[in-house]
């Protein structure tokens, strides 16, 4: 028997135990002395070497299918944040154009839906076949709801590393779908003081927020808590919805929305009413962040500059409606103006 065939027999055989995936020409190895150890961790341990070994099979192109991507569904628990400005499904897109899918995505039989399959991994490149309007090359297994979290949660740390704040709700979305901790930190391969760390951080930033801003890969942990900090307070709350219903904010790359919420969030509120002996330098910004002007307190003048990236009329309309303010001023007194 040829060791393709062994493999595709292999492949295709249903799933008793771990050591059946294992390679067949693999040397006899002496039995290893027992190891106690707990019914769960025992359990995930063995989940995780059969789902590896698994995956190496699907890399080596065992028993694939042709599938239409209109009979796939994502996985029932959401791990990645869509970026619409996100290039790289483009590329990826481009590259199977060239040179065919090189690797098949895992899928199970829907467990709600006969004739349709959902993902354990590979909705990227699902996402990029549907674009070319072409079947997706799949390997088809039954897995359960354990080892379907424990497959994509891997594939995504070997593959393309989720960013942190994708991390922190997807384990939060599996904690919120009663499974154990154990299973979410073999899906994440975390430990329990960082997988702790996820959830608290997704609990405290809205996820309508987190979404808007999408995956921001270059935020990091230390800025995402300190959003995370920043968000306890009402004021900095309201400022970030600001931000991100300004028009241009979807345009923005997600690290560069993840940047003007962040300084939203963290600004300290303009100084208002200012004395009028004060000297130096005064920055004028709206509710949500964006600087307006800067205010120059030089002995008994004032110098007014409007900041070239806030809009390019509004120096002209700010001169314009001077006379109009000088008078709703003097009015506002109890005075006349001549």
């Amino acid at each position: 028997m040829s060791r393709k065939t062994a493999m595709d027999a292999i492949f295709s055989a249903p799933v008793k135990a771990p050591e059946k995936l294992g390679t067949p020409n693999a040397p006899s190895q002496a039995p290893s002395p027992p190891r106690i150890r707990s019914g769960a961790i025992a359990a995930m341990g063995a989940s995780l070497q059969q789902l590896t070994e698994i995956r190496d099979q699907v890399e080596a192109g065992s028993a694939i299918v042709e599938l239409d991507t209109d009979l796939i569904d994502g996985s029932f628990v959401s791990d990645r944040m869509a970026d619409a400005t996100d290039a790289s499904i483009e590329s990826l897109a481009e590259s199977i154009r060239e040179s065919g899918q090189q690797v098949p995505i895992l899928v199970r039989p829907h467990p709600d839906g006969k004739g349709r399959y959902q993902i354990a991994f590979g909705h990227r490149r699902v996402r990029a076949a549907t674009r070319l309007g072409i079947k997706v090359r799949a390997v088809v297994r039954d897995l359960s709801d354990q080892e379907l979290v424990v497959a994509q949660g891997k594939e995504n740390l070997d593959r393309r590393d989720l960013s942190f704040i994708e991390k922190a709700f997807f384990a939060l979305h599996l904690e919120a779908l009663n499974f154990d901790r154990a299973v979410i930190m073999q899906a994440l391969s975390t430990d329990k003081g960082d997988l702790s760390r996820y959830i608290a951080v997704a609990k405290a930033i809205p996820e309508n927020i987190a979404r808007v801003i999408g995956p921001a890969p270059k935020a990091g942990r230390a800025r995402w808590i300190a959003l995370a900090d920043a968000l306890t307070s009402g004021p900095a709350r309201r400022a970030v919805e600001s931000v991100i219903s300004e028009p241009d904010f979807p345009g923005l790359d997600s690290d560069s929305r993840f940047a003007r919420v962040l300084s939203a969030a963290t600004r300290k509120p303009p100084v208002e009413n200012a004395p009028s002996g004060r000297r130096g330098t005064q920055t004028i910004s709206t509710a949500s962040g964006r600087k307006i002007a800067r205010v120059n307190h030089t002995g008994r003048d004032l110098k007014i500059s409007v900041d070239k990236g806030f809009d390019a009329d509004f120096a002209a309309y700010l001169v314009e409606q001077l006379p109009a303010l000088a008078e709703a001023y003097a009015k506002a007194r109890g005075e006349g103006t001549s």
